[in-house]
Order: structure tokens, then sequence, then C-alpha cells
């Protein structure tokens, strides 16, 4: 029984690390495809109207 146990575990090793490395994989793709995101996103917002901007108005 014990060498059943031992072999079972010793199986699933190679399956935990290539789980790893595929959750690895996945999350590493996740943060490209969300710079690109972030890219796309701050080219395509268009310019904020006529007196908002980043300078303050100390008049208001």
């Amino acid at each position: 029984m014990d060498t059943d146990l031992a072999t079972a575990l010793e199986a699933a090793r190679p399956t935990a690390a290539r789980f790893t490395a595929q959750i690895a994989m996945v999350k590493a793709n996740h943060e490209l495809e969300m710079a690109a995101v972030r890219m796309v996103d701050e080219v395509s917002r268009p310019a904020p109207p006529p007196g908002q901007g980043a300078k303050l108005d100390k008049m208001a």
C-alpha cells in the first residue's frame, strides 16, 4: 500500500510542474494583453475640452 501511494505521488509530480508552468504562461500572456489594451486606451481617449487639462486654473 505504501509503495502504491509513493508511486502515485511520484507520478503526479511532473503533472503539477506542468500545471504550474501553464499557469505562469497564461499569466504572462494576460499581462501582455492588458499592456496592449492600456496602450490602445491611452491613445484612443479624446482630448479634454478647452479649459480642462493638466494645468490648474486658479481664477475659478
